[in-house]
């Protein structure tokens, strides 16, 4: 930076600097070097000669649709047509079905956790400065609440979708339920994580002026933080909407009617054709949930 201008240079040598930033990108490059040096995976068997082969025989021939493949003269529309009729659209309805059923359920309970988990909701006085508040055993109590609620989120968000489907597909059995069930319980915790974060960062001064102006918990939770939190809080519902759209195709690979069973079906029939098919589509699917959570996100950020 020597040479240039005078104010650049002086701008450049007043830089905030951070030496536990420094830290951790030297330890980082360190640790990807220890990863790279002492790792049991040779990154040079990815391109033998044998691999190589199995790409192209299998880009050349088995992932081409059988139209392609045959040259049989029957149309790849036909073909694609065909697998929408046997798979695509009963596979995208039930991957639909129960990501709509599990991110309602995830809005509704995660709500709930995260009004109880709120710090400043749930102190003996909402709101109010220390100064002005008594201190007794109800705050002890409804903070012993909010630390439960906390807790309890980070529970659920811990455990993946995938090992929650797996336990309850042994008690409902092969139904759609486990995956809605699933998906609800996981992102309950990060919704109502979220909310709880979204009501504690909410402006004082009005809810404090309620409070003040003798409303009850009940009172200023209903008609100050809800309107106050809604927009924040959709933000997140539709984002973790697109997520379960993505994930309920992986829970079919478990056994349970979506895409990810259709795709499991045909990988273990050897029709790689029509896996990519179905791949695809969820990759379609997810691209189109993706589109409608960004334009309700924008539009709810104009109001936000």
């Amino acid at each position: 930076m020597k040479g240039g201008n005078p104010q650049i240079d002086a701008l450049w040598k007043s830089r905030p600097r951070s030496r536990a930033l420094r830290f951790s990108a030297w330890f980082a490059l360190a640790l990807v070097g220890c990863v790279w040096m002492f790792s049991n995976i040779q990154v040079a068997e990815l391109w033998n000669a044998h691999r190589l082969e199995n790409l192209h025989r299998f880009l050349s021939t088995r992932a081409l649709p059988e139209p392609l493949r045959s040259h049989s003269g029957e149309s790849l529309w036909l073909w694609c047509n065909q697998q929408m009729q046997a798979y695509g659209w009963r596979g995208l309805e039930a991957t639909l079905e129960i990501s709509v059923f599990a991110i309602v359920l995830a809005g509704f309970f995660g709500s709930l956790l995260g009004s109880f988990g709120a710090r400043n909701l749930m102190s003996a006085h909402p709101f109010v400065p220390h100064a002005t508040a008594g201190h007794g055993d109800c705050s002890h109590a409804l903070d012993r609440v909010a630390q439960a609620m906390r807790i309890l989120c980070i529970l659920l968000r811990a455990i993946p979708e995938y090992i929650w489907a797996y336990l309850l597909l042994a008690m409902l059995g092969p139904n759609a339920w486990p995956a809605v069930l699933a998906l609800a319980i996981h992102n309950s915790g990060i919704l109502g994580r979220l909310a709880g974060e979204t009501i504690e960062n909410l402006p004082a001064e009005p809810l404090r002026a309620m409070t003040m102006a003798g409303a009850t918990r009940k009172e200023v939770a209903v008609a100050g933080i809800f309107p106050m939190a809604l927009g924040r809080y959709l933000l997140y519902f539709f984002y973790r909407f697109e997520t379960c759209v993505r994930e309920a195709t992986v829970l079919g690979m478990l056994g349970i009617v979506s895409l990810g069973y259709f795709i499991f079906e045909a990988r273990a029939h050897d029709q790689y054709d029509v896996l990519l098919f179905l791949v695809l589509l969820g990759g379609l699917l997810v691209m189109l949930a993706d589109l409608v959570s960004d334009l309700a996100r924008r539009w709810l950020r104009r109001g936000v």
